[in-house]
C-alpha cells in the first residue's frame, strides 16, 4: 500500500463499524476536495453473531450498508457512485422486518446477503434522487480476494474491472445510472432493489438509524 500512498493526494482513516468514525471519514474526505468517483468497496462477510457496534447495531449492516449510506450523504456529491454488491443480494429478498437483527434470530449467511440487497437498492435509489450523479451497483463475482480464497474462479483483474471502469470510463456505455452490472455487462438483481416504495422504506430505516438524511 506504501506505493499507493505516495500518489495520493490524501488519506482518510476511520472504522466502519462506528457511526462516529464513519462520519469522520466523510469530513476528511470533504477536507482534501470533492471526489470525481466513490468506490463503495469495503464491507465483511459472513459475521458468526451480531455484535453490536459502539451504536448498538448488527456489525454486518453497519459496516456493509450503513457506512456507505452515511458516506453517501455526508461526502459532497461525487460525479460518480458506484456501490459494490453481490450475487448473494437475491438470498436477501423479502420485504424489510428488523433489518438491525434486535428481533431476529442470528442468521450471518441472511444478514449478509440483505446487506448486499440494501445496497443495491440505495444505489438505485441515489440514482433516482440526484440525476446529476451516476449510480450504479457491481457484482464482481467470487473473486480471488483475501476473503475469496486462493480457489475462486474469478481474478482479482476480472473482479475489479467493472468498477474501475465505470469510474472512469467516457464511453457512452459507462456515462448511465441506475444500473446492476457484472463482467461490464447490465444484469437484473433481486426485484426489490427496483421497486421504489422499497427504496424510500430503507432510506427512512436508514435514516432512523444513523440520524442522517439523505437529501
Amino acid at each position: 500500500m506504501a506505493h499507493l500512498a505516495a500518489g495520493a493526494l490524501g488519506i482518510a482513516i476511520g472504522d466502519l463499524e462506528s457511526a462516529v468514525d464513519t462520519r469522520s471519514v466523510a469530513e476528511q474526505v470533504n477536507a482534501i476536495g470533492r471526489m470525481d468517483a466513490v468506490i463503495h468497496n469495503a464491507g465483511i462477510y459472513r459475521d458468526r453473531d451480531r455484535g453490536p457496534t459502539p451504536e448498538g447495531h448488527a456489525r454486518i449492516l453497519a459496516i456493509n450498508a450503513l457506512a456507505p449510506y452515511i458516506l453517501t450523504a455526508l461526502m459532497r456529491r461525487p460525479d460518480r457512485l458506484i456501490y459494490v454488491s453481490s450475487s448473494e443480494n437475491f438470498n436477501g429478498a423479502g420485504p424489510l422486518r428488523d433489518i438491525d437483527w434486535l428481533k431476529r434470530r442470528w442468521d450471518p449467511a441472511r444478514a449478509y446477503a440483505e446487506s448486499k440487497l440494501y445496497v443495491v437498492a440505495l444505489a438505485f435509489a441515489v440514482a433516482r434522487r440526484w440525476p446529476a450523479v451516476l449510480s450504479n451497483a457491481v457484482d464482481p463475482g467470487w473473486a480471488r480476494t483475501r476473503m475469496g480464497g486462493a480457489l475462486a474462479p474469478v481474478s482479482l483483474d476480472t473482479g475489479q474491472r467493472t468498477q474501475s471502469w465505470l469510474a472512469v470510463s467516457k464511453e457512452p456505455a459507462a456515462m448511465v445510472s441506475g444500473f446492476y452490472w457484472n463482467n461490464l455487462r447490465h444484469q437484473q438483481p433481486a426485484s426489490e432493489t427496483t421497486n421504489i416504495r422499497f427504496q424510500d422504506q430503507l432510506i427512512a430505516e436508514f435514516r432512523n438509524l444513523t440520524d442522517v438524511a439523505l437529501d
